[in-house]
């Protein structure tokens, strides 16, 4: 294409709103427009990589057994009445009506509707298994859309659904689908992890894994082996198991005094004046974190309980949650705390309280901790868990740190990294097809409820953890596969006869070659033209200059800077060795 027919505007500066590399790069390349908050309009260059992100997908959905097809945008909320998320989904559910007062929302995700198609669709085993997919804009009504194409509320996105008739099945598409993501991601050349992940909104009940680029300003963290291949979000990462423990764990006064990890000393009461965080308390009384018990009140389906972790540690909510089976779990206000325990927050301690008490794991193998009182202004030093607290409830309730022992292996520890999710994989079972009637007649004739899985691929989202990934100060540097045009041709002087006729030669040589090239014939300073091509990112630059009176041009590659002059006959020979790589 000719660039002077191309709408290319180029910013010197990102606007101010553009908060990460990708968004400002993308802006000031020309690739996207913002017309709202978080809606953008994929200008002519950002188009084409767009596209050529979705035929990636494509040829690897296909590869898979997926068949393609297209649903509506417009979903009756009907149908989200029937599978119990009209609710849950939350104020991110964008809602409308009709003329009719009929109410609509605009999909964010298509469970509902598949389900709702493929049990009209499908009655018997003999047209089982079925796994479908399509490529559209969703909607979802973030309530901070920020990062560009990171968080948005419109955007492109690959959804696709199984439907099998045993659990056996759903395993064995489960994996082709990972694998098949595992291309993609491979041949996007994302540097990118699979971990194990929590199902959220979506739900389900078996395994789930996202696909995370790995990038400095990715909202997810990673937590990962340092030895083997365990991969896991922070929501789902387990610290190495520690086995059940309960209050028969110490049972009498002799297994207490030969036990290593517990102490003879009396739990001693402190006046601790003001001391209501673990900051405080460790500057004031020169303790460690780790030290410390912390106990913490929650409201779990509108009941209180308490939850200990220690100081050092972090409560991991969404554990708590699935382990207590609720739907709505949050922190209590100070004046419900107050009101459970009498006693303002900063001083509660985990024992005498006539709620549930959950213990986490790590505070169980603790000989020795300072704790609230539940008396203002008072805690306990001496505070021995397995002597002095009820153990009934024990659990796997914080997040894990940095340095924590593999739960796979004996050697490694865990680090975490921050990641952009880009893929979800889910195991939805029976979820969507039992709320939504989902079933058909097994070969004896018996009436069974079809096995579900989804995966979906944020496809924008790809293009902004694409740029995180592949830039330098100059702008963007697009992998070949990916690439808006595989060359840039830059004449130095349009008005040299010479030139010009060796940038058009050399246009339509490598066009008829079904190379797609980009040929900037405008009327503008070298300067101006390198800076262009170095913000866009194509990434082979040949520029026709002064030594095209001796055949020869220069040869640039956008992502290592290398130049060299080659003769004008070895162009489509060198260009061919590094398209195919």
């Amino acid at each position: 294409m000719r660039q002077s027919q191309l709408l290319l505007t180029t910013l010197r500066e990102a606007p101010a709103e553009a908060e990460v590399i990708s968004h400002q790069l993308m802006l000031r390349a020309g690739f996207i427009r913002q017309l709202a908050a978080g809606m953008y309009t994929y200008m002519p260059l950002g188009r084409r990589v767009l596209r050529k992100v979705e035929q990636i997908v494509r040829d690897e959905m296909d590869r898979a057994g997926a068949s393609e097809l297209l649903m509506p945008v417009l979903q009756p909320t009907e149908l989200w009445q029937e599978s119990g998320r009209y609710d849950v989904y939350g104020p991110e559910l964008m809602r409308l009506q009709d003329r009719h007062g009929r109410e609509f929302a605009l999909g964010p995700t298509h469970e509902e509707v598949i389900t709702s198609l493929i049990r009209n669709e499908v009655n018997s085993y003999r047209k089982l298994p079925v796994m479908l997919y399509q490529i559209q804009t969703k909607f979802r009504d973030e309530r901070r859309p920020r990062f560009g194409l990171l968080r948005s509320r419109e955007f492109l996105m690959k959804d696709a659904y199984s439907f099998d008739a045993n659990w056996e099945g759903l395993d064995h598409t489960y994996w082709t689908m990972f694998q098949a993501y595992q291309r993609i991601f491979g041949r996007c050349s994302l540097n990118f992890r699979a971990v194990e992940a929590d199902a959220g909104a979506i739900g389900g009940e078996g395994e789930t894994h996202e696909f995370m680029a790995l990038a400095d300003i990715g909202e997810d963290t990673i937590v990962a082996c340092t030895c083997c291949d365990y991969a896991a979000n922070l929501e789902k990462a387990e610290p190495r198991s520690t086995g059940s423990i309960g209050t028969s764990s110490v049972s009498n006064e002799n297994e207490l005094d030969s036990h290593p990890s517990i102490t003879t000393d009396k739990m001693e009461k402190l006046y601790t004046p003001g001391l209501r965080t673990i900051d405080q308390l460790v500057e004031t009384l020169h303790v460690e974190p780790k030290e410390i018990i912390k106990t913490l009140i929650y409201m779990a389906d509108d009941q209180p309980i308490a939850v200990v972790v220690r100081g050092d540690h972090e409560v991991n909510e969404l554990k708590v949650k699935q382990i207590l089976g609720s739907e709505k779990f949050e922190i209590a206000s100070a004046d419900t705390v107050t009101k459970v325990t009498g006693t303002p927050p900063g001083f509660i301690g985990p024992y005498g309280l006539t709620i549930p008490v959950w213990v986490d794991y790590a505070v169980v193998h603790m000989s020795s901790g300072l704790a609230g009182a539940n008396e203002q202004d008072y805690h306990y030093q001496h505070v021995n868990p397995r002597r002095d607290l009820d153990l009934r409830h024990v659990a796997d309730l914080r997040n894990v740190i940095e340095g924590d022992k593999c739960p796979r292996c004996d050697e490694g520890n865990l680090e975490f990294h921050q990641g952009i999710e880009i893929g979800h994989v889910f195991k939805l079972g029976t979820k969507y097809s039992e709320k939504l009637g989902a079933t058909f007649l097994d070969v004896s004739g018996t009436d069974q409820t079809m096995i579900m899985g989804c995966y979906g691929i944020g496809v924008s989202r790809i293009l902004s953890a694409i740029v995180e990934q592949n830039h330098d100060q100059n702008g963007i540097i697009w992998p070949h596969a990916l690439a808006p045009f595989q060359v840039h041709i830059i004449p130095i002087s349009v008005k040299d006869e010479l030139q010009m006729n060796i940038a058009e030669e050399l246009y339509s040589q490598l066009q008829d070659r079904g190379v797609e090239v980009l040929l900037d014939e405008r009327e503008e300073r070298p300067g101006v033209k390198f800076k262009d091509s170095d913000l866009v990112g194509i990434p082979v630059r040949i520029v026709v200059g002064k030594d095209a009176q001796h055949g020869k041009v220069e040869f640039v590659e956008r992502r290592s800077s290398h130049k060299e002059l080659i003769h004008i006959h070895d162009i489509e020979r060198r260009l061919m060795s590094l398209i195919q790589h």
